[in-house]
């Protein structure tokens, strides 16, 4: 799939230490319907991918932290449209989260928790697609 508006998106996997020292990871829901996803967007005009990305996690969720300039990896979902649906790849790159703001652009139209790693795997509903 090419990288153009209406196939390939980018994620941040923000993710913690909780007081136990066992990965945590930030979950948002989704503006449209309610679904549990981690922040992602469209890639932005002078930015890396990685950089979008990190925007994405301070606008969604209002993180700041380190993120890797490489993927982890990545992930298919059908996106819906107005008329149909698209199936869009998003690249996921991690975000090692060192505080969230007080206030941040989308607080009122999200709602967001930490859960561990893997009951984060679980409450994700975006569904995985194969080529």
């Amino acid at each position: 799939m090419g990288k153009d508006r209406y196939s390939h998106q980018v994620a941040a996997l923000p993710i913690r230490l909780d007081d136990e020292r066992r990965v945590e990871v930030c979950l948002v829901t989704s503006r449209t319907t309610g679904r549990w996803t981690i922040p992602k967007g469209w890639p932005m005009k002078g930015l890396r991918d990685d950089e979008t990305a990190k925007v994405e996690a301070e606008e969604e969720a209002g993180l700041v932290g380190a993120v890797l300039r490489a993927p982890l990896g990545s992930y298919t979902y059908w996106r819906r449209t107005r008329s149909d649906f698209r199936l869009t790849r998003v690249d996921v790159y991690a975000l090692r989260v060192k505080r969230q703001k007080k206030r941040w652009k989308e607080q009122s139209q999200r709602t967001l928790i930490w859960v561990p790693l893997l009951e984060a795997a679980d409450q994700v509903l975006e569904y995985s697609a194969t080529i």
